[in-house]
């Protein structure tokens, strides 16, 4: 009896988590050249914070908004490899 009873609870929640409908996950970057589309997942993110905001599309696009908004200020965009040439550069 338990037998049939785990074997039922297993079935269905395997066909309740084929029914969620999951959204492409977006780069960083995609969400940087279509700023629309990361306004309206920012807007999603920030409405549902409790459960959307750790979902990657969220992660992107805060990140792309970050770098998009720090780009325009003029800031450098540095990776660590290239932090120590910038700074030797400058002397």
């Amino acid at each position: 009896m338990k037998r049939v009873a785990y074997t039922t609870l297993l079935t269905f929640v395997a066909a309740l988590s084929g029914c969620k409908d999951e959204q492409p996950v977006q780069t960083v970057a995609w969400y940087k050249e279509h700023a629309p589309e990361r306004a309206t997942m920012l807007a999603d993110c920030r409405a549902n914070a409790g459960q959307a905001a750790a979902s990657a599309n969220c992660i992107n696009a805060e990140k792309a908004d970050a770098e998009t908004e720090t780009a325009k200020r003029g800031h450098l965009q540095l990776d660590a490899g290239e932090f120590g040439k910038e700074l030797k550069g400058s002397k």
